[in-house]
């Protein structure tokens, strides 16, 4: 079976395992074929070799939480990310996984209004209590208030804020705060349109290349102009990023050269807000897609740093186990990854984490973790009376 991957990247792992104590997967399990090496080994196996790829193969494959810690442990700098979504695409397209129930779900995702009444649908049936605590849902809104950029004054620096599908469905009020934030530090900040309601990153993860190139083509007529795209969802961000690369277009490598996550965008510009007059404790939880593939989770550090205590934890910035939908679809894996994260939270005494990912500070909560947006914290001490 031939997979979309280069074969020059697919040769470039050296198998010397310094991946795999970074590995969630091989963490839990202790098997080979879970670890990236022994996915690659898999994939050599499929694309070189012709292989059929049986159920084991491709489970294993499946079950690649796509974290890349990997990437950033490998010596030889294997793109551990584009093989292991390259697998992805070619099982999708010859229907081993990715169900269609799966790619109904992911079309959702585009389609905002839709998802927005599903989501109060849900959120009604939370309070009826029909819906299964074990799923770890949020409290979704009945309502969520609209966001509504403050006029800009004399001098404010132009920005976009994108807001995505699930998290501005289900997390309107972190949205809200990094809008106030932004304001506050001197962005004028527009919003996009119904063209934006989705970057498409949870696609890719499922093998859906083609459907994440049209969202990521909407997307880009959406954020028009030279203005910066700041992002306040680590996953999103490294999906917009990557769009030079998706598309492989001269626009589309532009329009990623604009895209920041919103902490990068906010650590130089700190000394503009107030400085918080109590300073809170804080344990920082870095999401994957920030620290191992945009490599901005130091910025996190610089913002949280106005208003709190930043505590760090000793785990090496190892995965927590959400992984987009990986929680939902992987539950029993995600949440023995999830343990092992709970524990360094333990050792550090607890209390409030801060997680730039929504899809983290889900799962941790919905292990009783106080998880919350770094921007909600300075967004409750800038508006905190002195």
């Amino acid at each position: 079976m031939k997979l979309h991957v280069v074969d020059d990247e697919l040769a470039s792992c050296v198998s010397c395992g310094l991946c795999l104590p970074h590995c969630p997967t091989y963490r839990v399990s202790g098997e080979e074929a879970a670890s990236p090496r022994g996915r690659i080994a898999v994939m050599r196996l499929l694309h070189w070799e012709d292989a059929a790829p049986d159920d084991e193969a491709v489970g294993f494959l499946e079950a690649c939480v796509q974290c890349r810690a990997c990437e950033t442990a490998c010596p030889s700098g294997v793109p551990y990310g584009r093989l292991i979504e390259g697998a992805k695409e070619s099982l999708a397209a010859a229907g081993r996984i990715t169900p269609r129930w799966q790619r109904l779900a992911f079309r959702i995702l585009g389609h905002h209004r839709l998802l927005v009444a599903g989501s109060r649908v849900l959120a009604l049936a939370q309070r009826l209590r029909v819906v299964p605590r074990r799923l770890g849902l949020p409290r979704l809104p009945l309502r969520a208030a609209p966001l509504r950029p403050a006029a800009p004054p004399p001098g404010a620096r132009p920005v976009w804020l994108f807001t995505g599908c699930v998290m501005d469905a289900w997390q309107r009020d972190v949205h809200a705060a990094a809008l106030r934030v932004l304001e506050a530090a001197g962005a004028a900040v527009s919003l996009p349109g119904a063209g934006a309601a989705c970057c498409g990153a949870l696609h890719g993860h499922a093998g859906l290349a083609d459907p994440a190139r049209a969202l990521a083509a909407r997307v880009m007529r959406a954020l028009p102009g030279d203005a910066p795209v700041l992002v306040d969802s680590a996953g999103c961000g490294a999906a917009l990023k990557d769009y030079g690369r998706l598309i492989d277009t001269d626009e589309a490598r532009a329009f990623s050269a604009r895209v920041l996550d919103v902490h990068e965008w906010l650590a130089p510009r700190m000394h503009l807000l107030p400085a918080a007059t109590a300073r809170t404790r804080v344990v920082v939880q870095d999401p994957c897609h920030l620290r191992h593939v945009q490599k901005a989770h130091l910025p996190v550090r610089t913002v949280l740093d106005h208003v709190a205590e930043v505590v760090e934890l000793d785990d090496d910035g190892l995965c927590c186990g959400a992984g987009g939908a990986y929680s939902a679809l992987h539950p029993e894996t995600a949440a023995a990854v999830r343990d092992r994260k709970l524990a360094a939270i333990a050792r550090t005494g607890g209390g409030t984490v801060a997680s730039a990912n929504p899809g983290c500070q889900l799962h941790l909560a919905a292990a009783g973790v106080d998880a919350v947006h770094p921007l909600v914290l300075v967004d409750r001490a800038l508006r905190k009376p002195s």
